[in-house]
């Protein structure tokens, strides 16, 4: 999953990011609420961890404009200030959640999965198509008791995949959601990253297989 972090205190922006991305989030960060604003209305972002006093723009100001332009990328809004008028005003504003600093990053992280929790979804610690899964804690691909290691970015780019089986992700997509969006990244990093998942579904004898749309991008197939 793909966050966008929005936090003017720089150091905490930094600390906030290495949480997330520990626990296999991919994440941007910017520093004030014009950037954050111009981030946010890609639609590449799951979920966007947004500072209240921030320049330019506040963060009770930001998610009205993502509101009035239809956006419903779920935000958490973060704060030092706990009066519960400014607690109404961000969730009058659009905001979906509230989060008062100082704050563990345990209940931050709780807060996140609970926003990016799908309607109706039943929460679990791994993804399945066909005859594989990917299981979330470990980085691990595992066919019945074949069981293979994943990188980061495998284990990022195999997640898409099976988010959206079948559905065919454009290699732009990859790009946005895992290296950034103003990334200088080529699309030979994907397909890099493409063949290692090959080669490990081999490894656990698996029947899927990702497939090319030449020039466009990949999409899961399972064999017959």
């Amino acid at each position: 999953m793909k966050l966008l972090v929005v936090e003017d205190e720089v150091a905490l922006a930094e600390a906030l990011s290495e949480i997330l991305k520990r626990n296999k989030y991919a994440v941007d960060t910017v520093y004030d609420g014009e950037d954050g604003l111009d981030y946010a209305l890609t639609g590449i972002y799951d979920c966007i961890i947004l500072d209240v006093m921030l320049p330019k723009r506040d963060g009770f100001e930001v998610v009205q404009e993502l509101r009035r332009q239809k956006m419903s990328t779920p935000v958490l809004l973060l704060t030092a200030r706990s009066d519960t008028e400014d607690k109404i005003h961000g969730l009058d504003c659009g905001a979906d959640d509230y989060l008062t600093k100082p704050f563990v990053s345990g209940e931050l992280l709780a807060r996140v999965r609970s926003l990016t929790r799908r309607r109706g979804e039943v929460v679990t610690d791994a993804f399945t198509f066909g005859d594989i899964s990917l299981n979330k804690s470990t980085f691990s691909l595992s066919r019945g008791n074949d069981v293979v290691k994943l990188s980061l970015k495998e284990y990022q780019i195999l997640e898409m995949l099976m988010v959206n089986p079948r559905q065919l992700i454009p290699k732009e997509r990859f790009i946005e959601k895992i290296w950034g969006y103003e990334s200088d990244v080529e699309y030979n990093n994907v397909e890099v990253y493409i063949s290692f998942l090959r080669k490990k579904l081999t490894a656990v004898g698996s029947t899927v297989t990702i497939k090319t749309a030449r020039g466009i991008g990949y999409f899961l197939e399972e064999k017959k």
